[in-house]
């Protein structure tokens, strides 16, 4: 509150000058806090991914591929560059992107793979930092979802060339809208820089050849302030969200027909925005997810399945066309089609498979988790009257 009251006092609320000084603080502490060497914030974690890519030479008809199990920002990243999205199927271990299929939807119009960090899972970061070599490809990774998890002892976000960070509503740390970009090079951080503030090319970041056209990505000073506090406070939240999650889903194993995913070792720290778990349709007597879920859900605890994250190519907001967007004409015609792409492990995960346990309910008390747990046993006691509900 000090520090919004500051603010407003100042009346100097915007982005200007840029970065202005609260912008300045969160950002320093933010990318030291990475271990990363350069940060700017930024207005959403949408427009992030865009300014990485634009930042880093993406240009009007190259190809990123990207996974088929994220939110529609990852692709409106793309799509908003004038650049052609490309869906790979997911690891069914985690669900994160699968290198193989990345391998296998490579052309010669590649330049980038933008890697998504779901839920409490950390994408194979080996096998795709070798595919990149390989194929002299940019590695660009989305983090909304995994401030601070770790891959082999690196944030997750400082391994690639960019790294983009949500700070949306529903996300660990939140100033309502918000986003953070770090890069792995000082040109590319001053030309996001000069992308953010309009294409101004301002000392002392205007280490980069010629000019760029900008937005206004400017992060006002009060998503600063907000963020300087979460940040203060936020290692005391991870410790209890890892703690509540810990007995939730010792809970839910006893329990039965929720299986956590395998944790790789390579996650030397994981962050838990969402838990994930594999619905187990024989333990619960044929049942499908979405009917065990809505019953659970009758008895006050939302656990979430294809409502969070239906598959990309059948998400109703992937509309793309070329009359908006011209640079997909070539790969894709008039529009991206959902039989574009062939994806079953998506499909099958997001319509079939994957439960969803959000953040906001690990940040609760020991008799809470108990409460949530006591509801699950709830309806699978009353199983029998269930089914023959349905």
């Amino acid at each position: 509150m000090d520090r919004l009251r500051t603010v407003i006092e100042s009346r100097n609320l915007g982005g200007i000058p840029f970065p202005n000084t609260m912008h300045q603080q969160f950002a320093e502490r933010f990318t030291a806090k990475l271990g990363a060497k350069y940060g700017l914030l930024a207005t959403n974690g949408t427009v992030t991914l865009s300014m990485a890519l634009r930042a880093l030479g993406i240009h009007a008809g190259d190809e990123v591929i990207t996974t088929a199990f994220t939110w529609v920002g990852t692709v409106a990243g793309i799509v908003h560059v004038n650049a052609v999205p490309v869906l790979a199927d997911i690891s069914d271990d985690n669900w994160c992107i699968d290198p193989v299929k990345v391998e296998e939807a490579i052309t010669d119009r590649t330049r980038a793979i933008m890697v998504v960090h779901l839920g409490n899972q950390v994408a194979d970061m080996d096998a795709l930092l070798d595919i990149c070599r390989r194929h002299n490809l940019l590695l660009i990774e989305d983090c909304a979802h995994a401030h601070f998890a770790e891959w082999r002892g690196r944030c997750v976000g400082t391994i690639g060339d960019a790294g983009s960070y949500s700070f949306e509503t529903s996300k660990i740390m939140t100033s309502g809208e918000g986003g953070f970009l770090v890069t792995a090079t000082e040109e590319a951080f001053h030309r996001a820089m000069s992308l953010a503030h309009v294409g101004r090319k301002e000392a002392p970041y205007d280490r980069f050849p010629g000019r760029v056209f900008g937005w206004n990505h400017r992060a006002t000073e009060m998503q600063a302030a907000v963020l300087l506090g979460q940040l203060d406070r936020y290692d005391a939240l991870d410790k209890q969200r890892t703690a509540m999650a810990e007995m939730l889903t010792q809970g839910l194993v006893e329990i039965g027909g929720f299986k956590p995913l395998a944790e790789d070792p390579r996650v030397t720290r994981r962050q838990r925005y969402e838990l994930l778990f594999r619905f187990d349709t024989e333990a619960w007597d044929g049942l499908h997810r979405d009917k065990v879920l809505e019953a659970i859900l009758a008895e006050g605890v939302e656990f979430e399945g294809n409502t969070f994250y239906p598959p990309m190519h059948r998400d109703e907001l992937f509309h793309i066309t070329a009359d908006d967007w011209p640079a997909i004409r070539e790969r894709y015609g008039e529009k991206i089609e959902p039989d574009a792409f062939h994806l079953p492990v998506a499909e099958r995960v997001a319509f079939d498979e994957a439960v969803w346990i959000h953040h906001s309910l690990l940040s609760v008390e020991p008799e809470d988790v108990q409460d949530m747990l006591d509801a699950v046993v709830k309806v699978r006691d009353n199983l029998g009257a269930l089914k023959k509900s349905l």
